[in-house]
């Protein structure tokens, strides 16, 4: 959940560096540094807090170096601090490593270290690394070597870079299912966490697998696999809008990608859906393979899984399979029934969610067909997966999903019409009625984004409230559950989301005098059901915001938000932008920073 970011080329690093840092802050803001390669040896700057903290340190504008590394830390292991911040060295100074991940045997690594008369000087997992090299480099006098052994010697998660004083022309990284891409520049390479920090830099990318390894120059990069072996690799061209990764005018990455979302829409969308069939250019499904198949699992954390949830309709009224969401974190650890009958479909913004990726590797070792969703080409769940599938909604920056989970719910429901149309067991007149609505939503995303000034005057009025409610039926309760996470995520607020139905059976218990109740109502067969439980909050005190396309009687909420009719499985898409709107506005009200909520990390890459 950390970002790192290294730089070998001509130019001074420090810069590059803490521009890079700076489009990483999303990955964790507890405390950063940089280490850089001098004359007289590694250099190590590094602070508690925001990168600014960091650039405005003492001595680092006068780092001259061009070979460089660098950390923005989301503390696991030993609080925020300088003296825990990254680069670590070791002992000798002679390497200096940064670590996005988790050594889950470092208790057992740094009693052995301290056997060999090693000493440390932080509390974190990181800086048994740097000893461990130095331990092997003493035996064998071969930098790479050196890694290998160490790496060997690690269990858990890790992307690495590590600079040596011997080597000062070089640079080695490494992964294990911590995410880290190489961009290839003119005389020059770029590495990072994530492709947006260096996207303004190039646009060709080198994706490692796990346990691969990289010696960088200025010119050349050498791969190796585990054994040592020198490799080939393909590189990938991005072609991501530059653009796309900066505010262009905005006053925050949220608000500019709830705006995002018409066109994040219509490019998911893309070639995929027409008037004649469904087609994926990334992969092609036979009937007689889907025909085999009787359980389909959707696979998610956080907002993605509310994505999931949204689209479990889809698959089973189109597709007539049963079709379960889980939570990755759990679904791994309850032995979940998985044969060579089971499809699993695994949802991930960033591709690189470890407990997501941790349950894709179990569902293929009990012979289940994976299918990834990410946004993120290359990413690590695109290549673990048998099949992968893409959102094309460019990058998103704020650690709060916003275009991502649209564009993720209308790639889930034209990969369930496509399963549909291969299947055929659902009337034609009835996917083309989906695919005529589909092909709408953009237009009626642009509409839903008109009621801006309407969600900013209920958020002035909310924004000192201490507790929220969130409610709905069917799909509309999965909206409710996200919109229900932003409010939290952003606000701080405590919130939560509840089946509307259930009020009854205990949470109406919680409803006093001016609490705030949400309702989202969609579904044209659950609107008198659905305001009859909202009335229920009215007869104790709330005060209720609605969220419909439904024609209703406005006059008995304190609120209504009209947004445009759509088919009820899509209406997640256009009944989530007042809520986006709503938890960014309340987060403006109250100062807070929205793009980087406190304790949050934009892509959680440890388990």
């Amino acid at each position: 959940m950390c970002g790192i970011i290294g730089y070998i080329g001509t130019k001074k690093a420090k810069p590059i560096l803490i521009n890079g840092l700076l489009r990483l802050e999303y990955r964790g803001y507890d405390s950063s540094g940089i280490a850089t390669v001098e004359k007289d040896g590694i250099k190590v700057i590094k602070e508690k807090g925001r990168i600014a903290n960091l650039d405005a340190m003492d001595g680092i504008n006068d780092l001259e170096g061009t070979i460089g590394i660098g950390h923005t830390r989301w503390a696991t292991h030993g609080k925020p601090s300088a003296v825990n911040s990254h680069p670590h060295y070791d002992k000798d100074k002679l390497f200096a490593v940064v670590h996005n991940g988790i050594i889950e045997n470092y208790h057992e690594l740094r009693k052995l270290l301290e056997d060999n008369g090693y000493t440390f000087l932080s509390d974190t997992d990181t800086e048994v690394i740097p000893n461990l090299i130095n331990l092997y480099y003493k035996k064998e006098n071969d930098f790479l070597k050196a890694v290998k052994l160490a790496c060997d010697d690690l269990k858990g998660s890790f992307a690495l870079e590590i600079l040596c004083k011997y080597y000062p022309d070089n640079m080695i990284v490494v992964r294990q299912d911590s995410p880290l891409v190489i961009g290839r520049g003119l005389d020059e390479n770029y590495i990072s966490s994530d492709i947006p920090a260096i996207l303004s830099f190039t646009k060709d990318f080198y994706f490692l697998n796990d346990r691969e390894f990289a010696v960088l120059a200025r010119d050349n990069i050498d791969f190796y696999d585990n054994d040592l072996n020198k490799i080939d690799k393909v590189v990938k061209s991005i072609e991501w809008n530059t653009a796309s990764a900066e505010k262009d005018g905005y006053d925050d990455f949220m608000l500019k990608e709830i705006y995002e979302q018409p066109n994040a829409i219509r490019e998911t969308i893309g070639s995929k859906l027409s008037e004649s069939k469904i087609s994926f250019n990334d992969f092609e499904i036979s009937k007689e393979f889907l025909e085999t198949i009787n359980r389909i699992y959707v696979v998610a954390c956080g907002t993605a899984m509310n994505a999931g949830l949204a689209t479990k309709a889809t698959f089973e009224n189109f597709c007539k399979i049963p079709t379960e969401v889980d939570i990755a974190s759990e679904f791994r650890y309850r032995d979940p029934l998985i044969d060579e009958h089971t499809l699993c479909i695994y949802i991930s913004q960033s591709g690189e969610t470890a407990d997501t990726i941790a349950a894709l590797k179990l569902a293929k070792s009990k012979g289940a067909k994976t299918i990834a969703l990410a946004n993120v080409i290359g990413s690590s769940i695109t290549r673990e997966a048998d099949y992968c599938i893409y959102t094309h909604a460019g990058p998103e920056i704020a650690v709060a999903s916003t275009k991502a989970y649209t564009s993720q719910v209308v790639l889930l429901n034209i990969l369930a019409l496509y399963f549909a149309e291969v299947l055929d067991r659902v009337p034609s007149s009835t996917i083309d009625s989906m695919k005529k609505n589909l092909l709408e939503l953009p237009k009626k995303a642009e509409i839903t984004l008109r009621n801006v000034a309407e969600v900013k005057n209920f958020a002035n009025i909310v924004y000192k409230e201490t507790d929220m409610f969130f409610l709905g039926r069917g799909v509309d309760y999965y909206v409710a559950s996200e919109g229900s996470l932003k409010l939290k995520e952003i606000s701080y607020i405590h919130s939560e989301s509840y089946a509307a139905g259930e009020l009854k059976h205990g949470p109406i218990a919680l409803i006093e005098n001016d609490v705030t109740v949400i309702g989202i109502i969609t579904n044209p067969n659950l609107v008198e059901k659905t305001i009859s439980n909202i009335q229920e909050v009215i007869t104790r005190g709330a005060k209720t915001l609605v969220i419909t396309n439904q024609k209703i009687n406005e006059s008995q909420f304190f609120k209504v938000i009209n947004i445009p009719d759509t088919e009820p499985c899509l209406s997640p898409v256009l009944s989530i932008i007042p809520l986006q709107l709503l938890s960014y506005y309340i987060s403006k009200e109250k100062g807070l920073d929205v793009d980087k909520p406190r304790n949050l990390a934009k892509s959680v890459t440890v388990e």
